[in-house]
């Protein structure tokens, strides 16, 4: 079964995570699959929008645990680095359509759409403070940028999950929709985007972007940088071994800080907390 599924129709580039029994939690082959579908998609003239959602109740839980402590970030760019810079120089509209689970990535992906159409289930969340990371997909600087300093370092700091009425009066839902009638609601706006003249969406939208494209790629480049030395921390093979336990993670003890010049995530360290187990995270 295809853990990324498309289809295009009338102009519309439908992506579906398909990985349900799992909430969706992104594994590495799905970040590089998804920047190839992105990727294609910008070059292919047939398609004009796209429209992303999740299979099953939830749009995504985050990052599969297993996958990330197999094959965790280092050196060069990751994956998920390689879809980032895929969705910040996308100019084709991208709307989603999100229920159930949004977690670390599953709402940090959602700040570089255009439209996002929330279901009364949905529960956003980026709890990479509680597991001794920093956020990631250029969040440190969009979040900000959507809805200030004040109310982001509440969402980022404390890690706190918060509802999709929540999300629309944040500014980071479009519309509020009935559970079961989100994909039809969305599929309504990606046809009324359709419609529109291609070349003058794109043009809009990158203009729409224009002043903020080059802060937000120096924003993931250090997001990378921090997340590579932090990953790598007590305080993180702690935050995992208890998650892995489903325990309270204990961050009393003091870490001492890693270095910046030396922030590479060793696979040694993080495989220490393998369990043969399949969970989602960040």
């Amino acid at each position: 079964m295809d853990d990324i599924v498309t289809e295009c129709s009338e102009g519309i580039l439908r992506v579906e995570l398909n990985r349900p029994r799992k909430l969706n939690a992104m594994t590495s082959s799905m970040y590089t699959k998804l920047a190839d579908v992105f990727s294609d998609a910008a070059k292919d003239e047939r398609i004009r929008v796209v429209l992303w959602h999740g299979a099953g109740d939830s749009f995504s839980a985050g990052n599969d645990v297993k996958d990330f402590l197999e094959n965790p970030p280092g050196a060069g760019e990751s994956p998920q680095a390689r879809l980032m810079n895929v969705l910040v120089d996308f100019d084709k509209p991208l709307i989603a359509a999100v229920r159930g689970a949004a977690i670390g990535g599953g709402t940090t992906m959602l700040l570089h759409c255009d439209f996002v159409y929330a279901g009364e289930s949905t529960r956003f969340q980026m709890p990479f403070i509680n597991l001794a990371v920093v956020p990631e997909f250029g969040s440190s600087c969009l979040l900000p940028l959507t809805i200030g300093h004040i109310r982001a370092a509440e969402l980022i700091l404390l890690g706190l999950p918060f509802g999709a009425s929540r999300a629309a009066e944040l500014g980071l839902a479009t519309q509020v929709v009935p559970d079961q009638n989100l994909l039809q609601v969305a599929t309504e706006t990606a046809r009324n985007l359709a419609a529109k003249p291609a070349g003058a969406l794109q043009a809009s939208k990158r203009l729409l972007k224009r002043s903020f494209r080059e802060q937000i790629k120096t924003a993931m480049k250090a997001e990378n940088e921090a997340f590579s030395v932090q990953v790598r921390s007590e305080d993180a093979k702690e935050a995992m071994t208890a998650f892995l336990a489903k325990r309270p993670p204990d961050f009393t003890k003091k870490d001492k800080p890693v270095p910046a010049t030396e922030g590479r995530c060793q696979p040694t360290d993080m495989q220490k907390c393998r369990r043969n187990t399949s969970a989602s995270m960040s």
